[in-house]
């Protein structure tokens, strides 16, 4: 592949974002930033920040293809579309489906990851992550209520066999009987439990956090909000230490006043940023369906369709990461370089995947987002080859 260096105003690597310079990209590989033109090709990206990829832990699929499709054809063709939009690792994530559909969604995804060549550009699979069956009725929001089951480690363990070892997170509510058995026992196995579509109380999250669990899915959303006697889970994530909070950073599904209200309690650094994407992602307005349901995706949302054509609540969203980034700027909740880093570095430590993803660092595999000056998507590379 060569040796060529990218020439830009800003990079964000792991110590400091350094002040224009070079990032030197050999064979696919990260090599050193350095303040003076290194002797091989220059890639000049005058105006714009340099990246990591960005590290998407929460998304079901795009470009009309979904996890809940169980193809490998079209988890490889999200990752293509995914990547030309800037996002250059994904966890595809399920949804609250049968024990054996989730099985046969992880197989899928872990065939389209084993089956890729050498010369494959897409968005890198970090690891599956289950969102459901073990939530409550009561925030089921677009999950499906008739699969809905208490937390089983040995149900787990069946999904991560067929998964090939690939799931680093798994979601629950923190109310559901063997909550806390079932977060201790994936802390054993360095897998992320994730608190979310949950009606627990703020002492029930507690014992969950206490017993292993690290992060909440998608914050305020699906979820026993914060109430001046009752903190709930929404409490919990802005209060509890060392845990990471998602959050979709659309602006629909929480409006920029309570995301700031989050960052502020809870810390830059430990608030991820995700799209909770659907499939029809990337697609034009129309009907859709998702995780076995019927929506409808208009004006930059998706919406669960009721039996008489109306629409019901929101079922989910159809950003893309880079454009979350933007948002988070232009909404003046954080700065350039730490939106950035919310999501990639700050993603990837929340599902354990930091030591492949999410950072710029000699040797790994050369994954970039570049933006223009205006936050916009400049360009993205993955394994130092330019998207197009």
């Amino acid at each position: 592949m060569g040796t060529f260096a990218i020439k830009a105003d800003r990079f964000v690597l792991p110590g400091a974002t350094m002040q224009g310079g070079y990032l030197t990209i050999e064979d696919g590989v990260f090599g050193m930033w350095s303040a003076d033109e290194p002797d091989c090709e220059i890639r000049d990206l005058t105006g714009c920040i340099v990246g990591p990829g960005l590290v998407d832990t929460h998304i079901h699929g795009f470009y009309n293809h979904a996890t809940t499709d169980r193809s490998a054809e079209g988890i490889n063709a999200s990752s293509v579309e995914l990547a030309r939009r800037g996002t250059t690792c994904w966890l595809p994530t399920t949804f609250t489906e049968s024990v054996e559909q989730v099985a046969d969604s992880c197989a899928a995804i872990a065939e389209a990851d084993e089956g890729r060549s050498d010369d494959f550009v897409g968005a890198r699979i970090g690891g599956i992550y289950l969102e459901g069956p073990f939530f409550t009725e009561a925030h089921v929001g677009a999950q499906n209520p008739v699969y809905l089951i208490d937390p089983s480690v040995e149900t787990f363990d069946m999904w991560q066999e067929k998964a090939g070892g690939r799931i680093v997170k798994s979601a629950l509510a923190a109310e559901k009987n063997g909550a806390c058995a079932y977060c201790a026992a994936l802390d054993e196995r360095d897998v992320v439990t994730s608190i979310g579509h949950s009606d627990a109380h703020y002492d029930e999250v507690l014992a969950a956090v206490n017993a292993g669990a690290s992060c909440f899915v998608h914050t305020y959303n699906g979820q026993r909000g914060l109430h001046h006697r009752d903190p709930g889970v929404v409490g919990a994530a802005m209060t509890t230490n060392g845990t990471y909070a998602e959050i979709i950073c659309d602006g629909r599904h929480v409006v920029p006043g309570a995301i700031k209200a989050l960052v502020e309690a809870k810390g830059w650094d430990h608030t991820v940023l995700i799209t909770d994407c659907l499939g029809c992602g990337g697609m034009p307005e129309g009907e859709y369906m998702s995780g076995g349901l019927p929506v409808v995706m208009k004006g930059g949302l998706c919406y669960l369709l009721n039996e008489d054509g109306t629409t019901g609540s929101i079922a989910g969203s159809v950003l893309t990461l880079a454009e979350g980034v933007k948002n988070m700027v232009d909404w003046q909740i954080v700065t350039a370089e730490q939106a950035i880093r919310m999501a990639t570095e700050v993603a990837a430590r929340s599902a354990h995947i930091e030591e492949r993803f999410g950072f710029i660092k000699p040797g790994r595999d050369a994954d970039l987002t570049v933006f223009n000056a205006d936050m916009t998507l400049a360009t993205t590379f993955v394994g130092g080859i330019e998207v197009k």
